[in-house]
This record gives structure tokens, sequence and C-alpha cells, in this order.
């Protein structure tokens, strides 16, 4: 088709207006030419309107498209003595890394090879461009009005401006375009006087022949970088796979019928389809900051087309108010009804509600309950559930559900059954772990890893930094002492071939007891003090972790005293507001101190800074700690963790040495050997072999600690890994 034989508008406005269905992609599949001015390079890559590219280059189209590279201060301050053979050094070396980036990205590898593939072939040319300090209000726009050109065979035109925010995995559905104004030559004289005058302003930009603006080639070395990943071969394969994957990524949305609605990513979608593969069961082991609840939203919508009844179960009411407001804003569309059950809600035993509202509906609005484990594990509550394959229960930190208490839930039957966690397998209780796994079918392959993760764009990089610490004298007898107290009850416990009930619940306490000695070890307060106040810098966001209220007030107290500004504490004992104490922590920045209510379900991505005081033998915790930090939000390239180990001192003995750094470094090797800067870990290493500790195998040295067993964990751990030298 020709472009005047589309009925194209004069504007376009989102949510009413489809506008790459209705405008975008019809008009570049009938065009030849098309004219560009695109912002940034890494921007190129949104442009190529997928669906119409192959025929696009089939009939001979040809693109031309202006952006800017990304410099430094210094390469702008060249610039502003004019265009030199250095700035373009500069240009070129910021296009290729953008490429690279792109290469590198889990969802726009294949379109970046795609755009290499259109280079090299010359059916796409690019130049870039500069706006001196001297420019006028029109080059400006070269960046803000986006402005584009479409030419057919029979030399009729388009040209169209607009708030422009194209992405590919949006032009699946509508775009993703805000608004878009439309003139076409062939309309009225009007119209054709505004083409002609767009289209004179791109080409005298395209020939360095406007004021205050530099246009030039691409520099070689871009052009290299990027023509040296072109595949002529496979491009069109390339297409098609990318067509089919905004199709399945349209087909999942949680958001579908909303104009500006998500859609999931590439590592999401994979998941979604391999957790349908496998009979719409399995847990979804993906990083702390991927975008589980998201990936769990689309499961939801794909459910509720279904007619079924998704049971929603959260381990804490925070994640039920969070859990709350992401249900009622995505599915708003729809109508959905929710119940609430827990957190202070319990409208659910009113006249046995739950039963009516759980069971089957065919019509109407869906329905869905959201519920914490705490009540959802009732009698009462399970007893008037209606279950059957209409049923579809969904588990946030589904690692949760393997404690003894929690898992009288496996006793509901139900149809589709989907599992969320980071780290789903519970250290340290492989009973727990077997029932989890048995219930949900098992981990949905593959995972998404933190490194995947990072590579992904997902989660922010991060350096590792760590800081030693040894145990104040005092603080050795002590750890001493409760290990010689250990040693003697469970001799009697060994003598006797087993262990009583009261003789077993001291042991526990004693150990306990010692745990707590190297959680809030003295000199880590000092060390925390010092630390934040030789690396803080106004406008940074930290979290500092405490172990308990006496050390939360101790930093908290330690940090004020060094005079840092806006220092909060948050947790679930505090005075005041809660969350409007994140709210100004995310305004003006600042210190928060903290103790274990920020590891599950609070989500602050603009922090960068960590400092981990408390020490954890639960890498479920250390990994979600580390997983606050690594949430990506603008300007955040880099998160920076400071984590204070504590280490035995030189003559102590085996016993001593051995048992501290079993837990401390497990912790250590976790983080080290995924930051940018592993060799962090070294002197680590080095004081594990001087302790004889095989330092592979201390990843293996964990424990779970479920809901109000916060150091039963630490006994479990020694009493069955290290009884006959604790």
């Amino acid at each position: 088709m020709r472009l005047r034989d589309h009925p194209f508008k004069r504007a376009y406005h989102k949510p009413e207006d489809d506008i790459a269905e209705g405008f975008y992609l019809p008009a570049v599949r009938s065009s030849l030419c098309y004219d560009r001015a695109v912002g940034f390079f890494s921007s190129t890559v949104f442009l190529l309107a997928w669906p119409s590219l192959k025929a696009f280059a089939a009939a001979g189209g040809r693109m031309r498209l202006i952006c800017s590279p990304v410099l430094s201060d210094d390469d702008h301050e060249a610039l502003r003595e004019g265009y030199s053979d250095k700035a373009e050094a500069a240009a070129g070396e910021s296009i290729a890394e953008a490429f690279q980036r792109l290469l590198a990205s889990e969802g726009l590898q294949k379109p970046a090879v795609v755009l290499a593939s259109l280079v090299a072939a010359g059916v796409i040319e690019c130049k870039i461009a500069w706006v001196g300090p001297e420019a006028g209000g029109r080059p400006k726009r070269l960046f803000h009005d986006k402005v584009g050109i479409l030419r057919d065979a029979d030399g009729d035109q388009i040209a169209f401006k607009g708030s422009m925010n194209e992405t590919w995995p949006g032009l699946a559905r509508d775009g993703n375009l805000e608004s878009v104004d439309v003139f076409a030559s062939w309309r009225d004289e009007g119209e054709l006087s505004r083409v002609r005058d767009e289209a004179e302003y791109f080409e005298r930009l395209w020939n360095d022949d406007w004021p205050g603006a530099t246009v030039r080639p691409f520099p070689e070395t871009a052009r290299s970088a990027i023509v040296s990943s072109a595949d002529a071969g496979r491009w069109p394969d390339f297409v098609d796979e990318i067509c089919l994957e905004l199709e399945k990524a349209a087909r999942w949305s949680a958001e579908a019928g909303k104009g500006d609605g998500r859609t999931p990513r590439p590592h999401q979608v994979v998941a979604l389809e391999a957790w349908e593969a496998g009979g719409r069961r399995g847990i979804l082991k993906h990083a702390t900051g991927s975008g589980k609840t998201f990936t769990a939203l689309c499961a939801i919508g794909d459910s509720f087309r279904r007619r079924e009844m998704p049971l929603v179960l959260v381990p804490s009411d925070l994640l039920l108010r969070q859990w709350e407001e992401e249900l009622r804003t995505t599915f708003s569309g729809i109508g959905l009804q929710l119940m609430i059950c827990g957190g202070g809600h319990d409208r659910w035993r009113q006249g046995a509600g739950l039963r009516s509202w759980t069971r089957r509906h065919t019509d109407g609005p869906p329905r869905a309950v959201l519920a914490t484990l705490q009540t959802a594990s009732r009698d009462e509550f399970r007893a008037l559930c209606v279950q059957g394959e209409h049923l579809f229960i969904v588990a946030d930190e589904v690692h949760r559900l393997g404690a003894t208490a929690a898992r009288r839930l496996f006793d509901l039957d139900t149809g589709p059954r989907l599992g969320l966690s980071a780290t789903p397998e519970r250290a340290g209780d492989p009973e727990g772990t077997a029932a989890l796994m048995a219930y949900f079918g098992g981990v949905v392959p593959p995972p998404f890893s933190l490194e995947d993760a990072i590579s992904a764009k997902a989660l922010t990089p991060y350096a590792y930094h760590v800081h030693m610490v040894r145990l104040d004298h005092d603080e050795r007898d002590a750890w001493n002492q409760l290990t010689d107290r250990f040693r003697r009850l469970y001799a009697r416990a060994a003598a006797g071939g087993n262990l009583e009930e009261g003789l077993g619940a001291r042991l526990k306490l004693l150990l306990i007891q010692r745990a707590r000695i190297v959680k809030s070890a003295r000199a880590k307060t000092p060390l925390a003090a010092e630390t934040v106040g030789a690396h803080y810098r106004p406008g940074q966001r930290w979290i500092v972790y405490c172990d308990d209220q006496g050390q939360l007030g101790e930093v908290k107290a330690a940090l004020q005293a060094k005079g840092l500004p806006d220092v909060h504490e948050y947790h679930s004992a505090m005075p005041g507001d809660r969350e409007r104490t994140l709210e100004i922590f995310n305004e003006r920045g600042g210190v928060v101190v903290s103790i274990r209510c920020l590891d599950e379900g609070v989500d602050i991505p603009t922090v960068s800074h960590a400092l981990i005081l408390a020490s954890s033998r639960n890498p479920r915790e250390f990994i979600q700690r580390r997983g606050r930090v690594l949430r990506r939000a603008p300007g955040k390239v880099l998160a920076y963790l400071h984590d204070v180990v504590v280490t035995p001192e030189p003559d102590d003995d085996d016993a001593m040495g051995g048992s501290v750094l079993k837990g401390e470094l497990a912790r250590a090797i976790e983080f080290g050997e995924h930051a940018i800067n592993p060799a962090a870990v070294a002197d680590l290493k080095r004081i594990a072999a001087a302790a004889g500790l095989d330092w592979s195998a201390l990843t293996e040295n964990g424990f779970e600690a479920d809901e109000d067993e916060d150091a039963v964990g630490d006994v479990l751990a020694d009493s069955h890994l290290e009884t006959p030298n604790v």
C-alpha cells in the first residue's frame, strides 16, 4: 500500500489510540525512505519497526539517522572550542561502548545484531550531532522533538513529531508512544508546507548546514565496531524471532488492557513459558530485584482469563500492603475484586465469606484472595477455602512455606502453583526443602541468577569491601565459657543416647547466646562510624544493617556524633511513621540504620551503599540485603557493599577460630565472588587457609531462620555440623 492509502489521523494520543498499529508500523511498511533524529545512539535500536522491517528492507528502503554520542565533561569542554579530532575519537569510543552494551543486554542482543547488519548492508546510515552553546531553539528539537520523515515510491511524504518514547517491546501492542502529530503531503497545502519545512530542516542538518549544530559521519572506529557484529544471513531470522518474542510478551502482559501497560522482559517471558510447559507448576528462582512480582502478576493476568481464582500468599504485613497495591493498580482496568486476609482484615470470617469468594466463578469481574501465611495456615482458613483445579496458589518468598507450621498449606488441593524466591532451597533444612519442591514441582528452568540479572541490566553491578574486626578479650572469654558449657551438656546427652527435651532447649539457648556475641561484637560500632564517616557524601543513600535494638542505638548515636546529617532508624518497633521515614530518605538521602525488617519486601532502589554489621549464617538474609542495594535507579551505575567480618585472634584455638570463621566467610564468599572486584576476598582466603578451612566448602555452611526462629538456625548448624569440636 502507498502512504496515501492509509487513513492516517492528524494526531494520535494514548491510551485512546493504538499509535503503533494505527500509524507507525503501516507507515514504515509503506515507505522507501525514513529520516529520523533519535537522540542518543543507543536509542537507534528501538526505532526499527520490527514487524515492518523486512518489508522495508526488501523494497529497497533506506534509513538516515542522526544521533548524539554520550561524552565526558572534558570532551564537551573540547567541543566548546569547536569540532576536533579528539572529540571525534571520543565520540567513536562512546558509540562503540554503547553498542557493546546493547550486545551484552539480555533483551537487545538480537536487535543489536540486526542493526549492525543493516548498517553493514547500507540500509541504515548514521551521523552524529552536537548542539553548541550558541545554538538557537530549533536545533534543540533534534534531541527533544525527534522529528521523523517518511517517503514512499510515489514521492508522498509524512512528517511526524511529538513526545516519542519508542521501545521495541512496546511496539508489539501500542508502540509505547505518548502522542504524535502527523502531517501528510497530500492532504492540503498547509500540511504539505509543514512536511516540506521539516524535510528541509532534516536535510540541512544531515548536510551540516544548520546554525549552531555540528553533524559528522560516524567515526570509523564506531562503524567498524558495529559492522563487525553484522550477520547478513541471519538477521531476517532474528527479526522473525524478535517478532515472536514481542507476541509472547504481549500475550503474557499483566496490563494488556492498559494503553501504557508494561510488558514482561525476555527472561520473564522465558520463565512464564517454561512454567506453563511444566503444567503451570514450579518455583521461579530469580535474583532479588529481577522482577519476580511482575512475572507473577503476568501469570495472574493469564489466570483471570482462564476464570481461575488466585490465592496470593505473603509472609508479612508489609508485603501484604505492597501486594495489595500491585494487584489493585495492575488490574484496575478489569475491575478486580480483592479479599484481604490477615494484617487486621477479617472479612473472610464473616458469614464464611471466604467459601463463597473462592468458589469457581464463570462470569462477573475477576476475584482474588491475598493472605498472610500466618492467617492462611490456620485450620479455619483452610477449611473455608474452596479447593480444586480453579484455585491458583502464588507464594511470594516461597521458602517460608517450608517451615513446619506453614507446611499445613500443602494440604490444599489446587490447580496451578507458582512460588517466588531468590533462594528457595532452605539451608540446613532438607526436609522442608523436599516438601516445598514436591508441592510446587521444583524450580522452573532456567534459574535467573545474580550474574544474569546484572548482565541483563536488571540489577546494578557492585563493588565489595571487607572490614575485619576481632572480639574483645571479655567477649572471647564469654564465647569460650559458653562453648565449654555446651560441650559438657552435649556429652551428657550423648552418654544418654538422645537429647531429652529440657536438655536440648538448654543446648539451643547456649548456642544462641554464643552466636549473639559475634553478631553484636563491640568493635563493630566504632568501625561503622569510621567507615560511613570516611565514605559518605551528601546526597548518597546508605543502609546500615544491625543485629538488634541495642546495636542499632549505639550505631545511630556514633554516626550522629560524627556529625553525619539525616541519620534515620527503621524497624518494626520504631517510634513515628515508618513510611514517612523512607519518603524523607528517598527525597534527601542520608543513612538508614535498620534491623531485619529491611530483608524482605522493602524496595528502596535509590540506595547506593550498604554496611553490613549483622553477621548472619542464613544465606537468604544476606542475599536479600544485597538485593536491596542492587536495585536499579536513574543515575545509579554502581553500588557499594561494605561488610564487617569477625576474625579470630592468631592464638585462638582451632575450635573457636574455625567456628567463628565458618559463618563469616560463607557470606564473604557469596558477596566477593560476584562483585566487580573479586580480589577483595583474597585476604579472607588466606585467613581461611591459615585456620585449616576448606574455602570451596564454606558456602554449604548455612542454616534457615524462619519467622520467630531468628537464632535457632545457629543451633541447628552448630549442633549438626560442629558438635565434636564445637
